[in-house]
């Protein structure tokens, strides 16, 4: 029988457990998907540790590649054979086999390996809408990105890079520093040295810049709120550092009328139309050279322990990955 990560409660990495799992035939709209990498992404400790609530006993994992056994009653955009990949909900992707809603899945272009697919679906689809939808990037804007040495970080440097955007990046580490300017980030900052606001201004002659983009949460949410400039917007994606605090609305009256949002990826993915066309973006990016997905590090599914470990920790850089 094939094996998959589940809990049966929350609490740190040693709650994840290794099981048999019974895999059935995939119901209408369903698709049976054998994984040949799955990726890993802070998102998924959210949910190990219970800041992100689900029924237990559950699943982990939200983004994975591989192969189609066997698709449902009503699937016809993707066949047994095709090689796809993903990103979205219901939790699960940590497993060797799963069934799974059929309209997640995007065809894997024959050009990009089932670890790239793995690697670059939630962080790449991420990057797309946040300088896409949510905030429409052009040529000659600066922006300011938390956590630039990340897995969605070094995508979004070479994106924006690509955009001719600058960026002035936060980083923890002068090692990381040089991992993410190598990957197109303009400007490094030491995140918690204090110099984030200061550089902002230098480099925007005192204004500050149109959209700020954190994912890192409580530790630098004031500090983010104070690099935009009037009417600049605050995009809160993540909580790495752990949950904002309640916002009082006249900090961004005070702060120059400002703007903040909270967008998840799910909203997105969860309209077909929506996704294709992300998807389309993200697979021409990485197929042309413009983002190049560093996968830099890999794990046994059955290590994910480790993983998570390495993630809360710091230690890693770039995209990793869980092998089947």
């Amino acid at each position: 029988m094939p094996h998959a990560i589940q809990i049966d409660t929350t609490g740190g990495p040693e709650v994840m457990q290794w099981v048999e799992v019974e895999i059935g035939e995939p119901g209408p709209g369903e698709a049976r998907v054998r994984h040949e990498a799955v990726g890993l992404n802070y998102i998924d400790v959210y949910f190990r540790s219970g800041l992100y609530p689900q029924p237990m006993p559950a699943g982990l994992g939200m983004e994975g590649a591989g192969i189609v056994e066997a698709v449902g009653e009503g699937v016809t955009h993707i066949k047994p054979g095709d090689r796809i990949a993903y990103a979205g909900r219901p939790n699960g992707a940590y497993a060797q086999v799963r069934n799974m809603p059929a309209k997640l899945l995007l065809q894997l272009p024959d050009a990009l390996s089932f670890e790239q697919g793995a690697a670059m679906m939630l962080q790449g689809l991420t990057v797309q809408y946040l300088f896409n939808r949510i905030h429409q990037l052009k040529k000659g804007d600066t922006i300011v990105l938390h956590a630039a040495a990340g897995g969605v970080g070094l995508i979004a440097c070479q994106w924006a890079r690509a955009m001719g955007v600058t960026v002035i990046g936060t980083v923890s580490t002068e090692q990381k520093a040089e991992i993410a300017k190598a990957h197109g980030c303009t400007h490094t900052v030491i995140a918690g040295s204090g110099q984030l606001i200061p550089k902002v201004k230098e480099l925007t002659n005192g204004e500050g810049v149109s959209v700020v983009y954190d994912s890192v949460g409580k530790d630098t949410f004031t500090e983010s709120l104070d690099c935009l400039a009037p009417l600049g917007l605050m995009v809160s994606f993540g909580n790495a550092s752990g949950p904002v605090p309640p916002l009082e609305l006249a900090q961004l009256s005070n702060r120059g009328s400002l703007k903040i949002t909270r967008p998840t990826l799910m909203t997105f993915t969860e309209r077909r139309p929506w996704l294709e066309e992300m998807g389309a973006d993200l697979f021409n990016r990485v197929v042309s050279g413009d983002v190049v997905i560093p996968v830099n590090q890999r794990y046994a599914l059955k290590d994910v322990a480790q993983a998570h470990r390495d993630l809360e920790g710091r230690k890693t850089t770039g995209s990793s990955i869980l092998l089947p």
